[in-house]
């Protein structure tokens, strides 16, 4: 796949956006926030999270305030908003995901609070699926690689039309999200 020709509009992809020794710093890093368990709807996922700047509740559906951005998100958000054509302050929200051996994350769609989504795929190599529904029982799929170090961009069609995942693997991954709101 060439990450220069999009595979569904609104979906943009780009190797190394850090570089290798930024990534040793920002697992580092995201290893000394207090992560916790996702909970989603009474479940709790495999997957340790912490929010920053925003916080969308799946238990009651809230969206409110969480404690700041940290200084040392501020220089990744900058590269992230620059990757989006967008100033660093409409990113409003970060997300930090460990995904333990065995965890990945089922079909969804961003929360209809946030517009634009860029992700940052940190440790281990995953794919990014794709589907979207083209009947009652048939859908359209794409898999799209994400090696260490590389970004995503969600808007348009693929953000809204298309619900995406990652599926489990075997080995210690870690993913940075930013969203701006909508």
């Amino acid at each position: 796949m060439l990450f220069d020709v999009p595979l569904i509009p609104g979906l943009r992809l780009q190797e190394e956006l850090i570089t290798p020794a930024e990534e040793t710093e920002l697992i580092a890093r995201i290893g000394d926030v207090e992560l916790t368990p996702f909970q989603f709807h009474g479940h709790e996922g495999k997957r340790l999270t912490h929010s920053f700047g925003w916080r969308y509740d799946f238990v009651d559906g809230s969206f409110r305030e969480a404690e700041p951005i940290p200084p040392w998100l501020h220089p990744l958000r900058a590269r992230a908003a620059a990757f989006a054509g967008l100033a660093p302050e409409e990113l409003i929200h970060v997300l930090l995901i460990r995904y333990d051996p065995g965890a990945g994350i089922g079909w969804h769609k961003d929360r209809p609070v946030f517009e634009q989504v860029v992700g940052i795929s940190l440790g281990s190599a995953t794919d990014l699926t794709f589907r979207r529904r083209l009947g009652d029982r048939r859908f359209e799929r794409v898999k799209v690689p994400l090696p260490p170090r590389s970004a995503y961009l969600l808007s348009g069609e693929v953000r809204h039309r298309w619900e995406h995942g990652i599926p489990a693997h075997d080995s210690l991954r870690y993913s940075v999200t930013f969203r701006s709101r909508a």
